[in-house]
């Protein structure tokens, strides 16, 4: 049976968005550079981008989805283009339900409104004995860690200050972390911890 993971890159002061976001700043102000070694150095970090994209159902939350507080917009299907990266089940959670929708190379977008623990149910339940990935945003993130739900956690730590914004960990309380491996370059450090043991 796979593990619950997550795998989110984070500024060294602790945000994995900057301030002001918006439909054309979606990561906000200066966010840009904390995915720099995804892209700059993607053969160095190969095996971390491959971790981004390698679960059997992944959860996000309705902010990392799209930009609307409101009302669906139901034109809207995403970041990512008609062809999303996930390529297996993607559970977002929101208040508004919504009908799933399909996307080219097997992402479906499933609307969760009953919680982050329904939501967990369901992903588990179609990942089989892959992984399930808790994908992001922030808030998303720290529900998951305040439960107790998460069982490794990779932090991509970039050496950028952002000074406000999105914070992991907030309202999280004490964590058991315990480190299992270490790597990087000069973009990024990949941090890789088990929880609660």
């Amino acid at each position: 049976m796979g593990i619950v993971s997550c795998s989110i890159t984070v500024s060294a002061d602790g945000f994995v968005a900057g301030p002001n976001q918006s439909v054309d700043n979606p990561l906000g102000e200066n966010a840009e550079q904390l995915h720099r070694w995804q892209f700059e150095q993607r053969e160095e970090n190969a095996d971390e981008v491959a971790s981004l994209v390698n679960a059997g159902a992944y959860i996000m939350g309705r902010k990392m989805f799209g930009p609307d507080r409101g009302e669906w917009d139901l034109e809207w299907t995403g970041w990512w283009g008609e062809d999303p990266p996930y390529h297996a089940p993607v559970f977002v959670l929101g208040h508004r339900p919504r009908a799933s929708v399909e996307m080219a190379g097997g992402t479906t977008f499933h609307f969760v409104t009953e919680g982050i623990e329904v939501a967990l149910e369901r992903a588990k339940a179609v990942a089989g004995d892959r992984n399930v990935a808790i994908a992001g945003g922030a808030s998303t993130v720290n529900q998951y860690l305040a439960a107790g739900l998460i069982d490794e956690l990779r932090l991509h730590v970039a050496p950028v200050i952002l000074g406000s914004g999105e914070r992991l960990f907030d309202g999280v309380g004490p964590l058991k972390l315990t480190p299992i491996a270490r790597s990087g370059t000069d973009l990024v450090t990949h941090i890789r911890y088990r929880l609660g043991e």
